[in-house]
């Protein structure tokens, strides 16, 4: 490991305790991590995708990168000023009220889009659609799916490679198209969709913890 888990962040030794078969994933949980703090620190957005209980987690982990995780995350000194300054009665809520985010957006929430594009356009296309609107060079895009071969899935991570956007799967044990076609691929050493699932968990939890834990240490 060119990074010393223990150096890196004790987090990552927890998490493999806790969950001894992802010991051998340790090598690319810490690519993806770098895949996202590099990216985050450039002020770059990270766009997500899956379909059903993956449509969830990526509903998920927005949550966790948007505000507080483990951290409460409060603004700098400088907003805090400027929002005092020019509102006076309520700049000190809005400053309290605030927390540090990490800009990331799940596709799969835009219902009308997505209906719409299905209906009219293709099915297999609304995530890509939206990745070829939102998305410019040095994005990143997380591609949840359980067999890695979700069409959807794969389009957006085929039009990524194209629009220079970084891309990381999370898939079962295959790991199926979207291990080639991605930047990393954290391939949990499960096989049926539920318990690929429950080791997704932990494993995007871990992501979300290091990151906080880098961007925002003095939280």
């Amino acid at each position: 490991m060119n990074e010393s888990s223990t150096n890196f962040s004790p987090s990552l030794i927890h998490l493999t305790e806790r969950y001894p078969r992802l010991q051998p994933q340790q090598e690319d949980l810490l690519a993806a991590y770098r895949v996202l703090k590099t990216g985050f620190t450039q002020g770059k957005r990270l766009f997500l995708c899956g379909n059903g209980g993956s449509a969830a987690d990526a509903e998920h982990i927005v949550g966790e990168l948007m505000k507080g995780y483990l951290k409460s995350r409060p603004v700098s000194a400088e907003l805090r000023d400027n929002l005092v300054r020019q509102h006076p009665t309520d700049g000190e809520y809005l400053a309290d009220h605030l927390q540090g985010a990490l800009p990331a957006l799940a596709l799969t929430g835009h219902a009308s889009l997505s209906s719409a594009y299905a209906n009219d356009v293709a099915a297999d296309m609304v995530f890509a659609q939206q990745l070829y609107g939102y998305g410019r060079p040095g994005d990143m895009l997380l591609a949840i799916s359980t067999s890695g071969n979700s069409a959807n899935v794969v389009n957006a991570v085929k039009l990524a490679q194209v629009l220079d956007i970084h891309s990381i799967g999370l898939t079962g044990a295959d790991g199926g198209l979207l291990a080639d076609l991605c930047t990393v691929t954290i391939r949990v050493p499960e096989t049926s969709t539920p318990r690929i699932q429950e080791l997704h968990l932990p494993v995007y939890h871990w992501l979300c913890e290091a990151l906080e834990e880098h961007f925002f240490r003095d939280s």
